[in-house]
Protein backbone atom coordinates (compact mmCIF):
# COMPACT_ATOMS: atom_id res chain seq x y z
CA UNK A 1 0.00 0.00 0.00
CA UNK A 2 1.32 3.55 -0.98
CA UNK A 3 2.06 5.92 1.98
CA UNK A 4 -0.35 8.52 3.35
CA UNK A 5 1.60 11.98 2.46
CA UNK A 6 0.98 15.17 4.25
CA UNK A 7 1.25 18.04 2.02
CA UNK A 8 1.77 22.08 3.17
CA UNK A 9 -0.73 23.58 0.90
CA UNK A 10 1.45 26.99 1.14
CA UNK A 11 4.07 25.44 -0.69
CA UNK A 12 2.18 22.52 -2.56
CA UNK A 13 5.49 20.46 -0.96
CA UNK A 14 5.10 17.19 1.25
CA UNK A 15 6.10 17.41 4.75
CA UNK A 16 6.09 13.69 6.46
CA UNK A 17 4.77 10.82 6.05
CA UNK A 18 1.88 9.99 8.00
CA UNK A 19 0.96 6.33 7.71
CA UNK A 20 0.32 3.67 5.36
CA UNK A 21 -3.20 3.54 3.56
CA UNK A 22 -5.43 0.85 5.50
CA UNK A 23 -5.22 -2.36 4.10
CA UNK A 24 -8.28 -4.53 3.11
CA UNK A 25 -7.63 -6.66 6.08
CA UNK A 26 -7.23 -4.04 8.90
CA UNK A 27 -10.76 -2.56 7.38
CA UNK A 28 -12.20 -5.26 8.52
CA UNK A 29 -10.52 -5.79 11.51
CA UNK A 30 -11.72 -2.22 12.65
CA UNK A 31 -15.22 -2.74 11.53
CA UNK A 32 -15.17 -5.78 13.46
CA UNK A 33 -14.13 -4.23 16.65
CA UNK A 34 -16.82 -1.56 16.17
CA UNK A 35 -19.40 -4.19 15.34
CA UNK A 36 -18.35 -5.85 18.84
CA UNK A 37 -18.11 -2.62 20.60
CA UNK A 38 -22.25 -1.84 19.47
CA UNK A 39 -23.75 -3.79 22.51
CA UNK A 40 -21.49 -1.59 25.03
CA UNK A 41 -21.48 1.16 23.77
CA UNK A 42 -25.23 1.21 24.05
CA UNK A 43 -25.42 -0.53 27.24
CA UNK A 44 -23.51 2.94 28.76
CA UNK A 45 -27.16 4.48 28.42
CA UNK A 46 -27.67 8.31 27.63
CA UNK A 47 -25.39 9.10 31.27
CA UNK A 48 -22.59 6.57 30.29
CA UNK A 49 -22.04 8.01 26.61
CA UNK A 50 -22.99 11.74 27.84
CA UNK A 51 -19.83 11.59 29.67
CA UNK A 52 -18.00 9.94 26.89
CA UNK A 53 -18.77 12.96 24.99
CA UNK A 54 -18.01 15.85 26.96
CA UNK A 55 -14.65 13.69 28.11
CA UNK A 56 -13.45 13.72 24.29
CA UNK A 57 -14.57 17.34 24.01
CA UNK A 58 -11.97 18.33 27.43
CA UNK A 59 -9.26 16.36 25.63
CA UNK A 60 -9.19 18.07 22.44
CA UNK A 61 -9.32 21.62 24.45
CA UNK A 62 -6.52 19.56 26.45
CA UNK A 63 -4.47 19.46 23.33
CA UNK A 64 -5.74 22.42 21.79
CA UNK A 65 -2.27 24.42 20.58
CA UNK A 66 -1.03 20.84 19.53
CA UNK A 67 -4.15 20.39 17.19
CA UNK A 68 -4.46 24.18 15.71
CA UNK A 69 -0.47 24.12 14.64
CA UNK A 70 -1.10 20.64 12.81
CA UNK A 71 -3.81 21.67 11.16
CA UNK A 72 -2.93 25.23 10.21
CA UNK A 73 0.26 23.81 8.63
CA UNK A 74 -1.73 21.21 6.68
CA UNK A 75 -4.96 23.41 6.22
CA UNK A 76 -3.31 26.89 5.90
CA UNK A 77 -7.18 27.86 7.45
CA UNK A 78 -5.10 30.11 9.79
CA UNK A 79 -5.06 29.95 13.74
CA UNK A 80 -8.12 32.46 14.30
CA UNK A 81 -10.74 30.32 12.30
CA UNK A 82 -9.30 27.06 13.50
CA UNK A 83 -9.30 27.98 16.74
CA UNK A 84 -12.92 28.80 16.19
CA UNK A 85 -13.34 25.45 14.28
CA UNK A 86 -12.32 23.35 17.54
CA UNK A 87 -14.46 25.76 19.95
CA UNK A 88 -17.16 24.76 17.53
CA UNK A 89 -15.90 21.03 17.54
CA UNK A 90 -15.95 20.68 21.55
CA UNK A 91 -19.48 22.75 21.68
CA UNK A 92 -21.26 20.04 19.57
CA UNK A 93 -19.91 17.18 21.50
CA UNK A 94 -20.91 18.39 24.72
CA UNK A 95 -24.22 19.88 23.06
CA UNK A 96 -25.22 16.19 22.06
CA UNK A 97 -24.22 15.24 25.86
CA UNK A 98 -27.00 17.84 26.75
CA UNK A 99 -29.50 15.85 23.99
CA UNK A 100 -28.50 13.06 25.56
CA UNK A 101 -29.94 14.23 29.40
CA UNK A 102 -32.60 15.96 27.81
CA UNK A 103 -34.00 12.43 25.57
CA UNK A 104 -36.68 13.20 23.87
CA UNK A 105 -34.71 11.90 20.71
CA UNK A 106 -35.33 8.30 21.73
CA UNK A 107 -39.50 9.52 20.62
CA UNK A 108 -40.79 7.24 23.38
CA UNK A 109 -44.06 6.25 22.89
CA UNK A 110 -46.59 3.91 25.31
CA UNK A 111 -49.93 2.77 24.33
CA UNK A 112 -51.62 0.49 26.70
CA UNK A 113 -53.40 -1.96 26.10
CA UNK A 114 -57.05 -1.30 25.65
CA UNK A 115 -60.50 -0.86 23.67
CA UNK A 116 -60.44 0.85 20.36
CA UNK A 117 -63.12 1.76 17.83
CA UNK A 118 -60.96 -1.20 15.72
CA UNK A 119 -61.09 -3.63 18.84
CA UNK A 120 -58.77 -4.48 21.36
CA UNK A 121 -55.37 -2.67 21.15
CA UNK A 122 -51.71 -4.74 22.70
CA UNK A 123 -49.38 -3.15 25.00
CA UNK A 124 -47.67 -1.18 22.15
CA UNK A 125 -43.95 0.74 23.36
CA UNK A 126 -41.81 2.47 20.82
CA UNK A 127 -38.52 4.15 21.09
CA UNK A 128 -35.38 4.49 18.78
CA UNK A 129 -32.23 2.34 19.43
CA UNK A 130 -29.02 2.82 17.96
CA UNK A 131 -28.71 1.44 14.21
CA UNK A 132 -24.63 0.53 14.52
CA UNK A 133 -21.78 0.99 13.65
CA UNK A 134 -21.17 4.14 11.49
CA UNK A 135 -18.81 5.24 8.90
CA UNK A 136 -18.03 9.01 8.81
CA UNK A 137 -16.18 9.96 5.70
CA UNK A 138 -14.56 13.51 6.69
CA UNK A 139 -14.76 16.50 4.88
CA UNK A 140 -12.10 18.61 3.18
CA UNK A 141 -13.10 22.08 4.16
CA UNK A 142 -13.70 21.72 8.11
CA UNK A 143 -10.56 19.75 9.04
CA UNK A 144 -12.13 19.33 13.10
CA UNK A 145 -16.25 20.54 12.57
CA UNK A 146 -17.02 17.77 9.86
CA UNK A 147 -13.73 15.27 10.11
CA UNK A 148 -12.42 13.03 12.87
CA UNK A 149 -13.74 14.40 15.73
CA UNK A 150 -16.48 16.33 13.80
CA UNK A 151 -20.91 16.45 14.04
CA UNK A 152 -21.67 12.83 12.47
CA UNK A 153 -18.72 11.26 14.52
CA UNK A 154 -20.59 13.36 18.04
CA UNK A 155 -23.85 12.67 16.86
CA UNK A 156 -23.23 8.86 15.94
CA UNK A 157 -21.63 8.14 19.33
CA UNK A 158 -24.58 10.15 20.93
CA UNK A 159 -27.05 7.61 19.18
CA UNK A 160 -24.98 4.77 20.85
CA UNK A 161 -23.15 4.11 17.56
CA UNK A 162 -19.70 3.10 17.04
CA UNK A 163 -17.40 5.28 14.77
CA UNK A 164 -14.92 4.31 11.66
CA UNK A 165 -13.77 7.67 10.31
CA UNK A 166 -12.20 7.91 6.85
CA UNK A 167 -9.84 10.15 7.17
CA UNK A 168 -9.57 12.69 4.50
CA UNK A 169 -6.35 13.03 2.64
CA UNK A 170 -6.17 16.61 2.62
CA UNK A 171 -5.68 16.67 6.15
CA UNK A 172 -4.17 13.52 6.93
CA UNK A 173 -1.84 14.38 9.73
CA UNK A 174 -4.61 16.24 11.61
CA UNK A 175 -6.88 13.47 11.28
CA UNK A 176 -4.66 10.77 12.69
CA UNK A 177 -3.70 13.49 16.08
CA UNK A 178 -7.36 13.75 17.10
CA UNK A 179 -7.90 10.39 16.26
CA UNK A 180 -5.31 9.29 18.63
CA UNK A 181 -6.57 11.91 21.29
CA UNK A 182 -10.13 10.57 20.77
CA UNK A 183 -8.97 7.21 21.54
CA UNK A 184 -7.52 7.58 24.27
CA UNK A 185 -10.29 9.39 26.10
CA UNK A 186 -12.42 7.40 25.26
CA UNK A 187 -10.44 4.22 26.49
CA UNK A 188 -10.18 6.17 29.72
CA UNK A 189 -13.82 7.50 29.72
CA UNK A 190 -14.50 3.19 29.63
CA UNK A 191 -16.28 3.07 26.44
CA UNK A 192 -15.79 -0.30 24.57
CA UNK A 193 -12.62 -1.34 22.56
CA UNK A 194 -13.47 -0.29 18.92
CA UNK A 195 -15.82 2.78 19.80
CA UNK A 196 -13.35 4.21 17.59
CA UNK A 197 -11.69 3.53 14.27
CA UNK A 198 -9.45 5.76 11.46
CA UNK A 199 -8.47 4.33 7.95
CA UNK A 200 -6.54 6.21 5.35
CA UNK A 201 -6.96 5.92 1.50
CA UNK A 202 -9.54 5.73 -1.16
CA UNK A 203 -9.34 2.10 -1.48
CA UNK A 204 -10.13 1.86 2.72
CA UNK A 205 -12.88 4.03 2.03
CA UNK A 206 -14.59 2.17 -0.43
CA UNK A 207 -13.73 -1.20 1.59
CA UNK A 208 -15.60 0.36 4.88
CA UNK A 209 -18.79 1.14 3.37
CA UNK A 210 -18.39 -2.22 1.29
CA UNK A 211 -18.21 -4.26 4.97
CA UNK A 212 -21.16 -5.83 6.50
CA UNK A 213 -20.28 -4.53 9.68
CA UNK A 214 -21.52 -1.26 8.64
CA UNK A 215 -24.73 -0.02 9.18
CA UNK A 216 -24.65 3.62 8.06
CA UNK A 217 -22.76 6.37 5.98
CA UNK A 218 -21.96 9.67 6.84
CA UNK A 219 -20.58 11.89 3.82
CA UNK A 220 -19.63 15.60 3.40
CA UNK A 221 -17.66 16.04 -0.02
CA UNK A 222 -18.55 16.17 -3.77
CA UNK A 223 -21.73 14.72 -5.64
CA UNK A 224 -19.34 12.61 -7.69
CA UNK A 225 -17.67 10.99 -4.78
CA UNK A 226 -20.89 10.39 -3.04
CA UNK A 227 -22.21 8.76 -6.14
CA UNK A 228 -19.16 6.49 -5.55
CA UNK A 229 -20.00 6.05 -2.68
CA UNK A 230 -23.85 5.36 -2.97
CA UNK A 231 -23.12 2.58 -5.94
CA UNK A 232 -20.86 0.61 -3.47
CA UNK A 233 -23.45 0.86 -1.17
CA UNK A 234 -26.27 -0.24 -3.93
CA UNK A 235 -23.91 -3.82 -4.52
CA UNK A 236 -24.44 -4.64 -0.85
CA UNK A 237 -26.73 -7.55 -0.55
CA UNK A 238 -27.54 -5.37 2.46
CA UNK A 239 -27.39 -1.61 1.16
CA UNK A 240 -27.37 0.55 4.34
CA UNK A 241 -28.55 4.38 4.61
CA UNK A 242 -26.71 6.79 2.98
CA UNK A 243 -26.13 10.81 4.28
CA UNK A 244 -24.51 12.74 2.04
CA UNK A 245 -24.30 16.72 2.05
CA UNK A 246 -22.90 16.72 -1.52
CA UNK A 247 -23.44 19.96 -4.03
CA UNK A 248 -24.73 24.04 -2.99
CA UNK A 249 -25.48 26.95 -5.06
CA UNK A 250 -26.73 28.94 -2.21
CA UNK A 251 -28.41 31.64 -4.07
CA UNK A 252 -28.67 35.17 -2.99
CA UNK A 253 -31.53 37.55 -4.28
CA UNK A 254 -31.29 41.62 -3.19
CA UNK A 255 -34.24 43.41 -4.10
CA UNK A 256 -34.69 46.77 -5.48
CA UNK A 257 -35.38 48.59 -1.99
CA UNK A 258 -32.55 46.78 -0.26
CA UNK A 259 -30.10 48.05 -2.85
CA UNK A 260 -31.47 51.28 -2.96
CA UNK A 261 -30.77 51.80 1.01
CA UNK A 262 -27.36 49.91 1.74
CA UNK A 263 -26.44 48.88 -1.85
CA UNK A 264 -22.75 49.31 -0.73
CA UNK A 265 -22.62 47.56 2.00
CA UNK A 266 -24.29 44.41 0.92
CA UNK A 267 -22.14 44.65 -2.07
CA UNK A 268 -19.19 44.76 0.47
CA UNK A 269 -20.50 41.83 3.06
CA UNK A 270 -21.45 39.17 0.03
CA UNK A 271 -17.64 39.77 -1.22
CA UNK A 272 -16.69 39.10 2.71
CA UNK A 273 -19.39 35.86 2.28
CA UNK A 274 -18.45 34.31 -0.80
CA UNK A 275 -14.24 35.00 -0.67
CA UNK A 276 -14.57 33.20 3.28
CA UNK A 277 -12.14 30.48 3.97
CA UNK A 278 -10.91 30.84 0.08
CA UNK A 279 -14.84 30.37 -1.14
CA UNK A 280 -14.51 26.69 0.47
CA UNK A 281 -17.55 27.05 2.49
CA UNK A 282 -20.54 24.53 1.49
CA UNK A 283 -22.69 27.49 2.19
CA UNK A 284 -20.77 30.17 -0.25
CA UNK A 285 -23.26 32.10 -2.35
CA UNK A 286 -22.19 30.97 -5.50
CA UNK A 287 -25.32 32.96 -7.90
CA UNK A 288 -26.62 36.54 -6.79
CA UNK A 289 -29.37 38.13 -8.10
CA UNK A 290 -29.29 41.95 -8.06
CA UNK A 291 -31.79 44.55 -9.70
CA UNK A 292 -30.61 46.09 -12.76
CA UNK A 293 -30.53 49.84 -12.73
CA UNK A 294 -28.61 52.51 -11.05
CA UNK A 295 -29.30 50.90 -7.63
CA UNK A 296 -28.01 47.65 -8.53
CA UNK A 297 -25.11 49.15 -9.98
CA UNK A 298 -24.35 50.24 -6.26
CA UNK A 299 -24.02 46.93 -5.73
CA UNK A 300 -22.46 45.61 -8.09
CA UNK A 301 -19.70 48.36 -8.08
CA UNK A 302 -19.02 47.47 -4.52
CA UNK A 303 -18.34 44.26 -5.28
CA UNK A 304 -15.95 44.47 -7.90
CA UNK A 305 -14.05 47.13 -5.95
CA UNK A 306 -13.70 44.65 -2.68
CA UNK A 307 -12.51 41.73 -5.18
CA UNK A 308 -9.93 43.82 -6.59
CA UNK A 309 -8.42 44.33 -3.49
CA UNK A 310 -8.80 40.52 -2.32
CA UNK A 311 -5.57 38.66 -1.75
CA UNK A 312 -5.33 35.50 -3.32
CA UNK A 313 -6.06 33.09 -1.01
CA UNK A 314 -4.63 29.43 -0.40
CA UNK A 315 -7.11 26.80 -1.46
CA UNK A 316 -6.84 23.24 0.65
CA UNK A 317 -5.33 21.34 -1.69
CA UNK A 318 -4.12 20.52 -5.25
CA UNK A 319 -7.25 18.76 -6.19
CA UNK A 320 -9.23 21.84 -5.31
CA UNK A 321 -7.08 24.37 -6.79
CA UNK A 322 -6.85 22.82 -9.94
CA UNK A 323 -10.74 21.89 -10.33
CA UNK A 324 -11.58 25.90 -9.10
CA UNK A 325 -9.38 27.14 -12.28
CA UNK A 326 -10.98 25.03 -14.83
CA UNK A 327 -14.37 25.65 -13.84
CA UNK A 328 -13.87 28.96 -13.00
CA UNK A 329 -12.37 29.94 -16.17
CA UNK A 330 -14.96 27.81 -18.04
CA UNK A 331 -17.60 30.12 -15.92
CA UNK A 332 -15.96 33.79 -17.45
CA UNK A 333 -15.90 32.06 -21.44
CA UNK A 334 -19.84 30.94 -21.14
CA UNK A 335 -21.77 32.51 -23.40
CA UNK A 336 -23.33 35.64 -21.67
CA UNK A 337 -21.00 35.99 -18.99
CA UNK A 338 -18.54 38.82 -17.92
CA UNK A 339 -15.92 39.33 -15.70
CA UNK A 340 -16.63 42.07 -13.38
CA UNK A 341 -13.12 42.19 -11.23
CA UNK A 342 -10.15 39.76 -10.30
CA UNK A 343 -8.57 39.83 -7.39
CA UNK A 344 -4.59 39.26 -6.75
CA UNK A 345 -2.84 36.88 -9.07
CA UNK A 346 -1.26 33.92 -7.32
CA UNK A 347 2.11 34.30 -6.41
CA UNK A 348 5.29 31.78 -5.70
CA UNK A 349 3.97 28.20 -4.86
CA UNK A 350 1.38 26.31 -2.99
CA UNK A 351 -2.47 25.66 -4.03
CA UNK A 352 -3.18 29.50 -4.60
CA UNK A 353 -6.02 30.94 -6.47
CA UNK A 354 -7.29 34.50 -7.68
CA UNK A 355 -10.91 35.81 -6.21
CA UNK A 356 -13.58 36.11 -9.27
CA UNK A 357 -16.62 38.17 -10.05
CA UNK A 358 -18.91 37.12 -12.95
CA UNK A 359 -22.14 38.89 -14.16
CA UNK A 360 -24.87 37.84 -16.47
CA UNK A 361 -28.51 38.51 -17.06
CA UNK A 362 -31.26 36.56 -15.04
CA UNK A 363 -33.34 36.55 -18.40
CA UNK A 364 -30.30 34.48 -20.15
CA UNK A 365 -28.70 32.33 -17.14
CA UNK A 366 -26.55 29.91 -18.29
CA UNK A 367 -26.44 26.67 -17.31
CA UNK A 368 -22.85 26.89 -16.09
CA UNK A 369 -23.64 29.15 -13.59
CA UNK A 370 -25.90 27.21 -11.71
CA UNK A 371 -23.92 24.38 -10.96
CA UNK A 372 -21.19 25.00 -7.38
CA UNK A 373 -17.86 26.11 -8.21
CA UNK A 374 -15.80 25.29 -4.98
CA UNK A 375 -13.01 28.30 -4.17
CA UNK A 376 -13.33 32.53 -4.49
CA UNK A 377 -15.72 32.86 -7.34
CA UNK A 378 -19.24 34.07 -7.33
CA UNK A 379 -21.41 35.33 -10.51
CA UNK A 380 -24.21 38.43 -10.42
CA UNK A 381 -27.42 37.74 -12.23
CA UNK A 382 -29.24 41.52 -13.12
CA UNK A 383 -32.80 41.25 -13.03
CA UNK A 384 -35.20 43.66 -14.76
CA UNK A 385 -38.30 42.80 -13.25
CA UNK A 386 -40.34 40.09 -10.80
CA UNK A 387 -40.69 38.46 -14.26
CA UNK A 388 -36.97 37.88 -15.11
CA UNK A 389 -36.36 37.38 -11.51
CA UNK A 390 -39.17 34.15 -10.73
CA UNK A 391 -38.69 32.88 -14.14
CA UNK A 392 -34.18 32.63 -13.23
CA UNK A 393 -35.37 31.47 -9.82
CA UNK A 394 -37.48 28.90 -11.44
CA UNK A 395 -34.36 26.95 -13.14
CA UNK A 396 -32.37 27.20 -9.42
CA UNK A 397 -30.88 23.67 -8.45
CA UNK A 398 -31.98 23.07 -4.77
CA UNK A 399 -29.30 24.11 -2.17
CA UNK A 400 -28.48 23.89 1.71
CA UNK A 401 -29.62 27.80 1.84
CA UNK A 402 -31.32 30.57 -0.07
CA UNK A 403 -30.94 34.28 0.93
CA UNK A 404 -33.28 37.32 0.99
CA UNK A 405 -31.75 40.93 0.95
CA UNK A 406 -34.41 42.98 2.07
CA UNK A 407 -35.31 46.60 2.09
CA UNK A 408 -36.50 47.87 6.07
CA UNK A 409 -39.72 47.54 6.38
CA UNK A 410 -40.19 45.15 3.06
CA UNK A 411 -42.55 42.03 2.85
CA UNK A 412 -44.33 41.95 0.12
CA UNK A 413 -41.61 41.21 -2.83
CA UNK A 414 -39.54 38.73 0.25
CA UNK A 415 -42.83 36.88 0.42
CA UNK A 416 -43.06 36.00 -3.32
CA UNK A 417 -39.15 35.55 -3.96
CA UNK A 418 -39.27 33.13 -0.52
CA UNK A 419 -42.31 31.05 -2.07
CA UNK A 420 -39.94 30.42 -5.02
CA UNK A 421 -37.30 29.59 -3.01
CA UNK A 422 -38.51 27.27 0.26
CA UNK A 423 -38.78 24.20 -1.98
CA UNK A 424 -35.88 24.50 -3.29
CA UNK A 425 -33.13 24.83 -0.03
CA UNK A 426 -33.05 23.66 3.43
CA UNK A 427 -32.40 26.97 5.66
CA UNK A 428 -34.24 30.68 4.57
CA UNK A 429 -31.86 33.57 5.30
CA UNK A 430 -33.55 37.03 5.82
CA UNK A 431 -31.17 40.02 5.68
CA UNK A 432 -27.97 38.11 6.73
CA UNK A 433 -25.51 35.57 4.59
CA UNK A 434 -25.41 32.00 4.22
CA UNK A 435 -21.36 31.53 5.62
CA UNK A 436 -21.54 30.11 8.88
CA UNK A 437 -23.79 27.41 10.03
CA UNK A 438 -24.51 27.71 13.96
CA UNK A 439 -24.83 24.46 15.78
CA UNK A 440 -28.18 24.60 18.03
CA UNK A 441 -31.40 22.35 18.55
CA UNK A 442 -33.10 24.31 15.50
CA UNK A 443 -30.58 24.26 12.71
CA UNK A 444 -30.99 22.62 9.62
CA UNK A 445 -28.22 22.03 7.33
CA UNK A 446 -29.66 19.58 4.52
CA UNK A 447 -31.69 19.99 1.30
CA UNK A 448 -33.19 18.40 -1.61
CA UNK A 449 -30.60 16.87 -4.12
CA UNK A 450 -28.28 17.71 -4.87
CA UNK A 451 -27.64 19.68 -1.70
CA UNK A 452 -28.26 16.25 0.02
CA UNK A 453 -29.88 12.93 -0.54
CA UNK A 454 -31.88 13.01 2.21
CA UNK A 455 -34.29 15.03 4.20
CA UNK A 456 -31.92 14.93 7.81
CA UNK A 457 -29.05 17.19 8.89
CA UNK A 458 -25.98 17.04 9.40
CA UNK A 459 -25.71 20.34 11.78
CA UNK A 460 -27.68 20.28 15.09
CA UNK A 461 -29.22 17.80 17.38
CA UNK A 462 -31.38 16.62 15.05
CA UNK A 463 -28.44 15.07 13.35
CA UNK A 464 -28.41 12.28 16.07
CA UNK A 465 -31.87 10.83 14.33
CA UNK A 466 -29.94 9.70 11.38
CA UNK A 467 -28.58 7.00 12.72
CA UNK A 468 -31.46 5.56 15.31
CA UNK A 469 -34.26 3.11 14.27
CA UNK A 470 -37.24 2.60 16.09
CA UNK A 471 -38.54 -0.57 17.53
CA UNK A 472 -41.57 -1.26 18.91
CA UNK A 473 -42.07 -3.95 21.66
CA UNK A 474 -45.61 -5.75 21.97
CA UNK A 475 -46.39 -7.13 24.88
CA UNK A 476 -43.10 -6.78 26.78
CA UNK A 477 -42.48 -7.92 30.26
CA UNK A 478 -40.86 -5.02 32.10
CA UNK A 479 -38.13 -6.60 32.75
CA UNK A 480 -37.47 -6.13 29.28
CA UNK A 481 -37.81 -2.97 28.32
CA UNK A 482 -35.49 -0.25 28.07
CA UNK A 483 -35.98 1.92 31.54
CA UNK A 484 -37.10 4.71 29.12
CA UNK A 485 -40.47 2.50 28.49
CA UNK A 486 -41.26 1.44 32.03
CA UNK A 487 -44.16 2.55 33.33
CA UNK A 488 -42.13 4.11 36.28
CA UNK A 489 -40.29 5.76 34.38
CA UNK A 490 -39.94 9.46 34.28
CA UNK A 491 -36.92 10.76 33.21
CA UNK A 492 -37.80 11.95 29.99
CA UNK A 493 -40.66 13.12 27.77
CA UNK A 494 -43.00 10.84 26.58
CA UNK A 495 -46.40 10.47 25.01
CA UNK A 496 -48.32 8.04 26.66
CA UNK A 497 -51.49 6.94 25.42
CA UNK A 498 -51.49 9.58 22.82
CA UNK A 499 -50.63 12.29 26.00
CA UNK A 500 -47.20 14.10 26.07
CA UNK A 501 -46.10 13.27 29.72
CA UNK A 502 -42.89 15.60 30.82
CA UNK A 503 -40.53 14.82 32.64
CA UNK A 504 -40.96 14.89 36.76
Amino acid sequence: MSDVVSIDPRTGQAVEVVARETTTEEVDRLCSAAQAAAAGLETLGRDGRAALLRALADALEDRREDVVAVADRETALGPVRLNGELTRTCYQLRLFAEVLGEGSYVEAAIDHAGDTPMGPRPDLRRMLVPIGPVAVFGASNFPLAFSVPGGDTASALAAGCPVVVKAHGSHPATSQLVFDILAAAAEKAGAPAGTLGVVHGVQAGADLVAHPAIRAVGFTGSVTGGRALLQIIEQRPDPVPFFGELSSLNPVVVTPKAAAERGATIGIELVGSFTLGGGQFCTKPGLVFVPAGADGDGVVEAMAAAVREAGAPVLLNEGIATAYGRIAGGLADADGVEVLARGAQPAGAGFQAAPLLLTTTAADLPDEVTEECFGPVSVVARYEGTADLFGALAEMPSSLTATVLRGQGETELPLAVSAKLRPRAGRMIYDAYPTGVAVSWAQHHGGPWPSTNSQHTSVGTTAIRRFLRPVTWQGAPADLLPPELTDDYRGIPRRVDGVLELPR
